[in-house]
This record gives structure tokens, sequence and C-alpha cells, in this order.
């Protein structure tokens, strides 16, 4: 077992874990321990506790000690330096012309390194920044390109509930929200309506989702019947159909079989079920159901059945005799229509009378 203390550095920042060595720490306490960007000043924000070893970070550091008066007046000097570094870097930004925007700068509290945050629609190349910035303050500097969730959780400000914003509070890491989420929810489906300041969709839409896959409780399951559509219930000692679910206010609308329409909770609904056991489901026409049709074979026809060892028949013997049936189609179709064009013309001489020869008609 080990005893282990979470430290946060920024106000709405991620939690980090340190161990607590041979020091009294208590929660809200200021402390410095050595992390991966140098010497830190951070508070504590988790009290002290016993974990397992297996439970143990890797790589776990202990805190150094924990910050006197004169640490907390080196962290104002800190930030007065950072509001004077950001109004360096946006002249050195219009100077050079370059196409981004500064949202915070960060100082180390051992002075060995500042940061720089902007916000860029593509790549800038700002090698030329870096020189001047570093000729200016004499200390590595680094820039770092972040998005727009982030930009708003380092800014601030204020949601449209009237509050502020979540990430800026409390909100550690941001936690994938996507569109269904709102589906579930029976939320209007307006980007205005359902996006936050920075442009994404709220992170509101994540504390409420685990509640509506499980019928309304987010701690635990809930074991209950959950209606939904269609389904066939009994409410208020009669029998109906439901319409439509809300799953926010946990009512459902049944359209009873008297016409009557009515809104109940769920825990008031009770599910039908058939005589085998089974829950019965709204037809929408009740009646006799359809069988497929079968397929009557035409008469006189008889399919031939294939021998047991012979091999099916390639796609180029098909063409083959194909190509010799149509040929002889194509045979057949000249001798027919000349036979019958030559039947009329006979009938028809039959039918004529004779004409008087010339040497008949010289006698008379």
């Amino acid at each position: 077992m080990q005893t282990i203390v979470g430290v946060r550095f920024k106000s709405a920042g991620k939690i980090y874990s340190f161990g607590k060595g041979s020091l009294t720490i208590a929660e809200g306490d200021h402390v410095i321990v050595e992390t991966a960007r140098g010497m830190e000043c951070g508070k504590v924000v988790i009290a002290p506790r016993e974990v397992p070893d297996e439970s143990v970070p890797p790589n776990l550091r202990t805190v150094h000690r924990i910050a006197d008066a004169s640490d907390l007046a080196r962290i104002e000097e800190n930030r007065a330096r950072e509001r004077e570094a950001c109004t360096v870097c946006e002249e050195k930004i219009r100077e050079l012309g370059l196409k981004m925007k500064l949202v915070d700068v960060e100082l180390t509290f051992d002075l060995s390194k500042m940061l720089f945050y902007f916000t860029a629609d593509g790549r800038v190349d700002f090698r030329q920044l870096v020189r001047e910035l570093a000729g200016v303050f004499r200390t590595r500097i680094e820039l770092r390109q972040i998005g727009v969730r982030d930009e708003a959780k380092m800014m601030g400000g204020m949601g449209c509930c009237g509050r502020p914003l979540c990430c800026a509070t409390f909100l550690g890491d941001f936690v994938p929200v996507s569109i269904r989420m709102a589906k579930e929810q029976n939320l209007s489906l307006n980007p205005t309506k359902i996006s936050g300041i920075c442009g994404r969709l709220m992170c509101c839409l994540k504390y409420e989702s685990d509640g509506y896959g499980c019928g309304g409780c987010m701690r635990m399951k809930k074991a209950e019947y959950t209606p939904a559509q269609n389904d066939r219930v009994i409410a208020e000692d009669a029998e109906g159909r439901i319409v439509a679910v809300s799953e926010q206010r946990r009512t459902a609308t049944i359209l009873m079989d008297d016409g009557k329409t009515v809104i109940a909770a769920w825990e008031d609904i009770a599910r039908v079920e058939g005589e085998d056991g089974e829950p019965r489901s709204h037809v929408p026409h009740e009646g006799r159901p359809r069988t497929p049709r079968e397929r009557v074979p035409r008469e006189g026809r008889e399919r031939r059945e294939r021998p047991a060892g012979a091999k099916p028949r390639e796609r180029g013997e098909r063409s083959e005799r194909g190509e010799r049936r149509e040929q002889g189609e194509r045979a057949e179709r000249p001798s027919k229509s000349a036979g019958e064009r030559r039947r009329p013309q006979g009938r028809r001489r039959q039918n004529r009378a004779p004409h008087p020869q010339q040497g008949e008609a010289s006698d008379e």
C-alpha cells in the first residue's frame, strides 16, 4: 500500500497523482512537485489516501515540499510576466503578418520554459516568431496550436444556461459527445440550441445520456418495463396502444380502445401479454395473414434432372447452343415468308379467266 495525493495545476485542469512521502499534507495545500516540464507549484485537491500497489500509476513521483509564502509570491510574479509576454507576442504577430490568434501564455514555476497557446485555421510557419521571442525573454520558447474546445476552456465564458462554462470550472478532460445523445433525449436537433460557444456539441449532453439508455436511472439499471411505441398496455383498468413516449418526463401517451387518450406514468403501465406468455404488439391491419403465393409449374413442362455424374455446363457451351438455335430460327423465317407470299398469287391466277389466244380470234 502507498499513500498518494491528487494535485491540480489549473483551476479546471487534469488531476495528477504524486506520492506523499514523509510530509504532512492536507487538502487545499500548495505543494512543489517535479513534472515533465520542470518544477511546478500545484494545489492538492484530493486528500492523501492509501491505494494498493497494483493501482499505483507507473513512474510515480514524490512531492518535494510544501509551498511557502515566497513560493506564492513567485507565482504572482510569473502571472505578471505572462501578461507582459502576451502583449509582446501579439505585437510580434502583427509585425510578421501571421494568421494566428494568441489565446494564453503560461510560464513554468522555475522560469525554464514559456508556452504560447494559439489557434489558426491551418498550418503556420512561426519559426521567425520563436527566434524573436527567445531574444526578448531569454528562455526556452514553445508554441502550441490548440482547438476551439481548448480555447473556450482557457478563456472561459457563460453558457446558454446562464452559468459559467463547465469546461472552465470543473471538467478535467473532454468527453466525446455525439448527436445520438441529443436524439435519445428528444432534444431539438437545431445546431444553435445544442452547441456551445466553441461551436461544438455541448458537453452537458453527456451528463444524462446514461440515464436514457437504461430507463431513467443513471446509477443503477431499472428492471421495470420501459414503454415503447405501438405496445399494447393496461392503464387505468383498460387496454390501449402507446402512441408516444416521453423519456424525459417518464410518461407515455396511450390511445385507449374506447377512443380516449390518456397520459400515464411509466410506473402505472403494464404490458399486455398473450396466451403464450409473450408480449403483444399492435397490428395495424388485423385479419387473415397473407401467405406467400406458391409457384405452380406450367402444364406440359417437365423439369429435366441432371445425372449425378454429369458436369455442369460451362458458359461457353451455353453461348454456342444459343447461337445455333438463333441461326436455325433465322433460316426458317425467310422460307416461311416466301411460301406464304406465293400461295395468294397462285389463288389469284386460278380465279382469273383464261385470256383468248390470237390464233382463235383470227379464225372467228
